[in-house]
């Protein structure tokens, strides 16, 4: 089952509202996408707590075999 492009944003921005987000499916199989996600949130965390909060958000749309967003390639950045 495919994921919208629209539905990924969706998620992310109800945990970030005043988030920059970009997604971009890169197999145009709504399976495989990139995002690159922009947030006042993430000063002063790591990338990998960067991450880990932006996967949070999509409410387990890639756990297991079953999972609908099957590939994310994922940047973080804090605004400039």
């Amino acid at each position: 089952m495919a994921i919208e492009a629209a539905e990924i944003e969706r998620l992310i921005r109800a945990e970030f509202p005043s988030a920059k987000v970009e997604i971009t499916d890169l197999a145009g199989d709504g399976n495989h996408y990139a995002a690159t996600v922009t947030a006042e949130e993430f000063r002063g965390l790591n990338r990998v707590r960067q991450h880990q909060l932006v996967y949070a958000a999509l409410k387990g749309k890639m756990e297991g075999s079953q999972g609908e967003l099957h590939a994310l390639a994922l940047t973080t950045k804090v605004p400039e």
